[in-house]
């Protein structure tokens, strides 16, 4: 019988897996509680296999005046309550964050990413 209760927490210590399809979407709040965006592309670290950016979609309207914003991974968390991801930033930080329109993603590179990081002042995500 189905409910509509949440699925019980995981054992400390267990492995909870997620599609990448199921994170795309997810509605991402600011530590204000704010909406700031929703998360569009998830970048990943080729050397690791792990996330290093999760790319947040702002703005627009059926993709016009849309811009993506790479935030540090080591950012966010996820949070049922909120349906999705908390980061650690809001609205005000986003301003003037480095970003990008849809098609023109620059190149990921370790001089862009430490801009990134460098601009939110976020530890990237530890390499595995």
């Amino acid at each position: 019988m189905a409910t509509n209760a949440e699925a019980p927490a995981a054992p400390l210590g267990a492995v909870v897996l997620i599609s990448a399809d199921d994170i795309r979407g997810k509605a991402v709040h600011g530590r204000d509680g704010d909406k700031l965006g929703t998360i569009a592309k998830l970048i990943l670290d080729e050397r690791t296999g792990q996330i290093a950016y999760i790319i947040l979609s702002t703005g627009g309207f059926l993709g016009l005046g849309q811009s993506y914003h790479p935030i540090p991974w080591s950012a966010f968390r996820h949070s049922e309550t909120e349906g999705g991801y908390v980061a650690a930033i809001d609205k005000r930080l986003l301003e003037g964050a480095p970003s990008f329109r849809p098609d023109s993603a620059p190149l990921f590179d370790e001089t862009y990413g430490r801009r990134v990081t460098d601009y939110y002042r976020i530890a990237p995500a530890a390499n595995g």
